[in-house]
């Protein structure tokens, strides 16, 4: 497990990290998002010692990293595939890593395999492509067999078949037990890794939460419908009391809406729908929503993040529903 506790870090007056208290459990994926600058990278270095908290701790299975004597064993962490010395072959940056911490010679070769660069074992890394180099930062980081495991951005560089292979694997460690830690900005491929979430902007902690209650607390949801029968559809609607939004394409939107109820409402009144549809925003949107206040670093002219377009009330066929939603008529 990983834990911090008020974990600040100040680089003169700039605040990097702002007292960030949170717990990394195992048998679970859990994602780290934040955006450019919020302090995502600080806080990785300071869980390796790389950087020293100006206040706050940080502890791996209770321990600081410093006081562990074979860390490998512990921990095993991807934050840049560069620090790999590109003079030498990739076997041999790995047996130096195993040699320091007391490793196996045997185990070199079992972590090429498993990353997929057994052919090139023999060959220098600075030749190796961007997508290779990951590779080998991963197998560096499954060497020790450890129990926890931390990858800043491990898609990067990787090929379609690269990136299906990294999300199994981390589910696969998360599922014999493993405490599993990922960084990435790649907000579909998250979606698809993690099961929880840590959220932070500017150094501070937004949420810490699963990644379903994450998408559901932080955007839009609705029921879409279309219908042939469009202005009985409207009528329906206001009469039972439901506010509703219409789209530029013919179709409906309610808020909140429920599925079920809807359908069974135009049942009732033997209208003929062409969509009755559950729409939920993506991880993606539900992130831009919540750190839209937390961006440091913001393009010239770009609108909000996550903010959803003004509906149009004007003229034609686009109008609002009936006045404000009876809390006893929700459907």
């Amino acid at each position: 497990m990983i834990e911090l506790q008020g974990l600040t870090k100040r680089y003169g007056t700039k605040v990097a990290v702002d007292q960030l208290s949170f717990q990394v459990r195992p048998g679970v994926v859990t994602g780290f998002l934040g955006p450019n600058g919020a302090g995502k990278s600080t806080t990785m270095r300071m869980l390796l010692d790389l950087d020293n908290p100006t206040s706050g701790t940080v502890r791996i299975d209770g321990k600081h990293y410093r006081e562990l004597a074979e860390p490998l064993k512990y921990i095993g962490a991807l934050l840049d595939a560069k620090a790999m010395h590109g003079g030498r072959t990739a076997y041999n940056n790995l047996l130096c890593l195993a040699e320091s911490n007391r490793i196996p010679a045997s185990r070199v070769s079992e972590v090429l395999d498993t990353v997929g660069l057994t052919a090139v074992a023999k060959k220098k890394a600075k030749g190796f492509s961007l997508g290779m180099g990951q590779r080998l930062g991963i197998a560096a980081a499954l060497l020790g067999d450890p129990e926890i495991l931390m990858f800043d951005e491990p898609v990067n560089g990787l090929d379609p078949e690269g990136i299906h292979w990294i999300r199994n694997l981390m589910k696969q460690l998360a599922g014999e037990g493993r405490t599993i830690f990922v960084s990435s900005h790649l907000m579909s491929e998250m979606a698809l890794t993690a099961d929880h979430l840590i959220v932070i902007g500017q150094g501070r902690l937004l949420a810490d939460t699963s990644m379903a209650d994450f998408i559901r607390e932080n955007s839009r949801s609705f029921v879409r419908l279309r219908s042939p029968q469009w202005e009985r559809l409207l009528d329906v609607l206001q009469q039972a009391g439901v506010r509703f939004v219409q789209t530029g394409d013919g179709a409906i939107e309610v808020d909140n809406g429920r599925i079920d109820m809807l359908g069974e409402l135009a049942a009732q009144h033997q209208l003929v729908l062409h969509e009755l549809s559950g729409q939920q925003a993506s991880l993606e949107e539900a992130f831009m929503q919540m750190t839209a206040g937390s961006v440091e670093y913001h393009a010239h002219g770009a609108t909000t993040p996550g903010a959803p377009p003004a509906p149009d009330w004007g003229g034609g066929r686009k109008r609002p529903g009936w006045g404000p939603r009876d809390p006893g008529k929700e459907v």
